[in-house]
């Protein structure tokens, strides 16, 4: 199962790297860093298995560990078909507190910032993560002079809307949209799914496991996903996976982990074939579990 991000093809299972610094809940300051050991392990076991789609970012980072740094060190130097994804926008300080949007001006600043840490004389997809913007073009507009320059190879949005994806086409062409969305998380985002789709465009959704444990108790959804999972002898998290992967071939997942038993288990979800009436239960479930 592959996609294509521009000229660069990818596996279906990829990686998310939010995670690796850090245990526990991403962005607390006070959350204990990941062992440096454990986090290079990951990275490499889950370039054994197969996937060549890592997704990163320069403001993932705990007091004492950052995932660019850490995927330098376990990968460089990097396997031709590897593709690292990162965003740019949000920015946090030394210390950890988040820092307002970066302007279009500070753009290069944060894409430089990335290719020092991960080793890099060209990223190979950059997102522009969208916060509180109704207009994108001044920000990707400055991004794709970035592309121009050839410090960026191919360009995505992250955290947007269908009106930002129209405004940055105008300008270049994106490969990527990540939105939060998963099985039972944001079901308003299907139209959105189908848009891109239909545009060529990968959907990239982000907190597809942890945003269907967001609310409390047991829901109909978690009946019907740990129903199937035990019929599949398979665990929720590849049930969750395996429905989002069959929500069209152009949708990516970078399920993220420190745990090097659950990251098999996400790339495995990648054999799991669910029927006609699995997807079905599945979709009621997403549609009343929003």
């Amino acid at each position: 199962m592959t996609w294509r991000l521009g000229d660069l093809t990818v596996r279906r299972i990829g990686f998310g790297a939010m995670r690796l610094p850090q245990r526990g809940t991403a962005f607390d300051l006070s959350a204990p860093p990941r062992d440096r050991a454990q986090a290079i392990e990951v990275l490499r076991t889950a370039v054994e298995l197969g996937v060549n789609h890592i997704d990163t970012a320069a403001f993932y980072f705990s007091a004492t560990r950052s995932a660019n740094e850490l995927i330098n060190s376990a990968l460089a130097p990097y396997p031709d078909d590897l593709v690292i994804v990162t965003k740019i926008g949000p920015g946090r300080s030394p210390q950890g507190e988040w820092l307002p949007l970066a302007t279009p001006a500070r753009l290069r600043g944060q894409v430089e910032e990335n290719l020092r840490q991960l080793g890099r004389d060209h990223l190979d997809v950059v997102n522009l993560r969208i916060s509180g913007l109704d207009d994108v073009s001044a920000h990707f507009a400055a991004l794709a002079e970035l592309q121009r320059a050839g410090l960026v190879r191919h360009l995505g949005l992250s955290n947007v809307r269908p009106h930002h994806l129209d405004q940055a086409q105008r300008i270049a062409e994106v490969v990527c949209v990540q939105n939060s969305y998963g099985l039972g998380h944001h079901p308003e985002q299907d139209d959105f799914l189908g848009v891109c789709g239909e545009r060529g465009v990968a959907f990239v959704p982000f907190f597809t496991l942890a945003g269907a444990n967001q609310e409390a108790g047991t829901s109909a959804e978690d009946d019907e996903v740990t129903a199937i999972a035990r019929s599949r002898d398979a665990t929720p998290a590849q049930v969750r996976l395996a429905w989002t992967l069959a929500r069209g071939p152009h949708v990516l997942v970078i399920p993220g982990t420190g745990d090097p038993a659950h990251l098999r288990q996400n790339v495995e979800a990648g054999d799991l074939q669910l029927t006609p009436d699995e997807l079905t239960r599945l979709d009621a479930a997403h549609l009343s579990g929003g």
